[in-house]
């Protein structure tokens, strides 16, 4: 009789996945405490995903299916430039803090397989930045915020939210913080970013 994969099965593999490698990293991980975390053999394991990189890559696109949409939602509404940092900022760090591993993996991967990342963008719901170039263009144009490109204020954004958590322990050891207090710079971070941009590119 042909096996056929349970979904249940599947979900507990990816939540087991999840957790390791958000304890102990890509290659801290190690596919026997995934199966064990599980509850199934390494064999039952190895069924599912024959190695550890297709494991992390199926973690990694679960997460990124979560977070994309929201992102390419606010990336194309039709709020204001003002309203979409505040948003995409306030939706990246909340989604952040519950899957705080996933930063480190996309720098790892991206250092380590550079092409992996160019297969997601043919995925439905991969941020698309067209009608957010369009709108920076035409509030330059009316003097609503100063001049700036928009793959430079896209960029300006993703790095001020980003940096934080793939930095925490040098920036913890800078600012001389533990846990608490860290996760109170997070939460500060919310509002901190959109309001330090905004206050960057508006025309007052």
């Amino acid at each position: 009789m042909k096996k056929t994969k349970n979904e249940n099965t599947e979900e507990q593999i990816l939540n087991a996945a999840k957790n390791i490698f958000q304890a102990k990293g890509m290659n801290g991980a190690r596919m026997q405490e995934i199966a064990d975390k599980a509850g199934i053999n390494k064999a039952m394991l190895h069924y599912y995903y024959r190695n550890k990189q297709l494991l992390f890559e199926a973690v990694f696109k679960n997460a990124f299916s979560l977070l994309a949409p929201q992102l390419n939602a606010v990336l194309n509404d039709d709020s204001s430039i003002e309203d979409k940092v505040k948003n995409f900022t306030l939706n990246y760090i909340t989604f952040i803090v519950k899957h705080p591993y996933l930063p480190n993996f996309i720098i790892q991967e991206l250092n380590r397989n550079p092409d992996f990342i160019l297969k997601m963008k043919d995925n439905p719901g991969f941020p698309n930045l067209e009608k957010f170039k369009k709108q920076v263009k035409i509030e330059v144009e009316n003097g609503i915020i100063k001049p700036i490109s928009a793959e430079q204020l896209f960029m300006n954004i993703m790095a001020l939210n980003i940096f934080p958590f793939v930095a925490k322990p040098l920036i913890m050891a800078f600012t001389n913080t533990d846990d608490e207090a860290y996760e109170q710079l997070i939460e500060d971070r919310r509002t901190e970013v959109s309001d330090f941009i905004i206050n960057s590119i508006k025309n007052t």
